[in-house]
């Protein structure tokens, strides 16, 4: 190992995901269905109000914390949404995605060896996130069995004198699962017996099939023990725009503001006029890009179980999950062997926790017709191999 490179970095393995992505890059005919990243284009009324702003000149920085037009946006929708309350100056920072969101909540929260207890499988980043600002990821394994839905037990039973934070991920990545509002309930109580905080990623938070979204801060007593991380890029089809945010008690969000004053200073100026504009007038193209989910999403799913990929039925975000087990393969050889024989692209369940061994993930953020496409050259491959 390079004497200059910190552990944390160094025994932290690269992402499973980006692994398929660099492949993928060099195929002419490969049908993805790794990218979680929707194949709309941002709805125009969002891309109108970002060109107008660059062509009123705004390409200065803006606060550290956001404009307050975005803030005041931000805090009228999650009130509209969840009846929670955060005050537009002191409870609230527009960041750069969630992905930046999740780094600041670490940063300002973690000291050297305390514990977040993590939900398994989640999205690849929250257990290295942990890591690099010096706290520990303890993970729950969740299966098929419970829906992907963690207990308040399980989370119970790893807490430690050490336990400073519970991370959920709902809608989850990569699975699809939606926690209940009861199940998350008995894991809110659990978080203020032991006095613990809960970060709370909710970037899927509007991508809900015929279930309500819970959003943790409003359950009673948690909006003050629960950071929320919310963001454009999945919702509105804004990933390139790179805008998400937190909100937080002031104490934390101070926290989490000091740290993004010195590593961001601002994010980008355009896409926070472009996010005022999609919480305005964003609702009618949300509303018709989940009915196209939905679509692709029943597509998928009976698509899996005709070719005895058993799929749990996802309920929220743009994944489906099933079980590759009837192939014979692990989830690595199986996803390798289809890219090569069939160039349909899936991420193997493991990238995302142990837990997922056995599973693939493939997002339908596709065209319907590549979805189809996809499923007829599995039945191929399935026919060989299943």
């Amino acid at each position: 190992m390079n004497k200059f490179i910190s552990q944390r970095v160094a025994q932290t393995p690269p992402s499973g995901i980006r692994k398929f992505f660099d492949i993928v890059a060099t195929m002419k005919d490969v049908i993805s269905l790794g990218i979680g990243e929707p194949d709309f284009v941002t709805p125009q009324p969002i891309l109108q109000a970002g060109v107008a702003s660059l062509n009123r000149g705004e390409t200065g920085y803006t606060s550290n914390s956001g404009t307050t037009e975005l803030r005041r946006a931000i805090s009228n929708h999650i009130n509209k949404l969840y009846g929670v309350s955060y005050d537009a100056e002191l409870e609230i920072i527009v960041t750069v995605g969630v992905s930046e969101a999740v780094y600041l909540a670490m940063t300002a929260v973690l000291d050297p060896g305390d514990e977040v207890i993590i939900p398994e499988p989640c999205f690849v980043s929250y257990a290295p996130e942990v890591s690099f600002a010096g706290g520990v990821p303890v993970m729950v394994p969740c299966y098929v069995e419970q829906q992907f839905q963690v207990t308040a037990e399980d989370i119970e039973a790893r807490i430690t004198p050490k336990t400073k934070a519970i991370f959920l991920g709902y809608p989850n990545n990569p699975t699809g699962a939606v926690m209940g509002r009861e199940r998350m309930a008995e894991i809110a109580a659990v978080a203020e017996q032991h006095d613990l905080l809960i970060l709370s990623d909710e970037i899927y938070d509007q991508l809900v099939y015929g279930v309500a979204h819970t959003c943790v801060p409003s359950l009673p007593g948690m909006r003050d023990r629960t950071i929320l991380l919310g963001g454009f890029s999945k919702n509105y089809a804004m990933t390139g725009w790179r805008i998400g945010y937190a909100c937080a008690n002031p104490d934390l969000l101070g926290a989490m503001r000091k740290v993004h004053q010195y590593t961001i200073m601002s994010a980008p100026t355009t896409a926070q006029a472009a996010a005022v504009a999609a919480l305005e007038d964003g609702h009618d193209a949300v509303q018709r890009m989940v009915a196209e989910y939905d679509r692709r999403r029943r597509l998928i799913v009976d698509g899996f179980n005709t070719l005895g990929l058993d799929c749990f039925e996802p309920k929220g975000a743009f994944y489906a999950f099933p079980s590759v087990a009837r192939s014979g393969m692990s989830s690595e050889e199986f996803a390798n062997r289809l890219l090569a024989e069939e160039e349909v692209a899936v991420i193997p369940g493991e990238a995302f926790g142990e837990s997922g061994n056995g599973f693939v993930r493939a997002a339908y953020a596709q065209s319907y017709e590549k979805i189809e496409e996809a499923l007829n050259r599995m039945d191929s491959f399935m026919r060989r191999h299943g």
